[in-house]
């Protein structure tokens, strides 16, 4: 009796052994679960910090492409230093180029006057010819009547 109830005791034993293996291997099991959970949480915040830096990322990039867009855009185009002596020299060629207009009209104008001078003269040549066509002719026709009329 004495061996059983010491078979009993050591199961006893053995089995309060085994159940505070079993509490702390369940303190253990839920410290690690813990510890899992954290991890998790710290991979959710590792993510959403992670998506943030990409969003980031491509409207970095997403600027620099439309940097680089304007950037040859620019290229394509003098600079503001050349553009200004460009103007410059287009204004002064235009002020050139107004001046000979004028000259041109204004020699245009005289040229104009000259010619009206030139056709009134030769207008009046004309009549003055016409005149003296028609008084020879008069004076041919008196001749000619004055040789054919006696005298008396």
């Amino acid at each position: 009796m004495l061996s059983t109830l010491s078979q009993c005791e050591f199961s006893m034993g053995k089995t309060l052994l085994v159940y505070d293996m079993n509490l702390r291997e369940m303190e253990n099991y839920e410290k690690i679960y813990k510890e899992i959970e954290c991890s998790i949480a710290g991979a959710h915040e590792k993510i959403a910090e992670c998506k943030k830096q990409i969003l980031q990322a491509k409207r970095i990039r997403k600027n620099r492409q439309e940097y680089d867009a304007l950037a040859k855009v620019i290229q394509r185009h003098p600079d503001r230093h050349e553009t200004l002596k460009e103007l410059e020299a287009l204004g002064k060629e235009l002020e050139h180029l107004s001046h000979i207009k004028e000259s041109v009209e204004d020699k245009l104008e005289l040229r104009r006057k000259q010619f009206h001078v030139l056709l009134s003269t030769i207008h009046e040549l004309q009549q003055t010819l016409e005149n003296d066509e028609k008084l020879s002719e008069v004076e041919e026709a008196q001749e000619t009547s004055m040789e054919t009329d006696p005298k008396p």
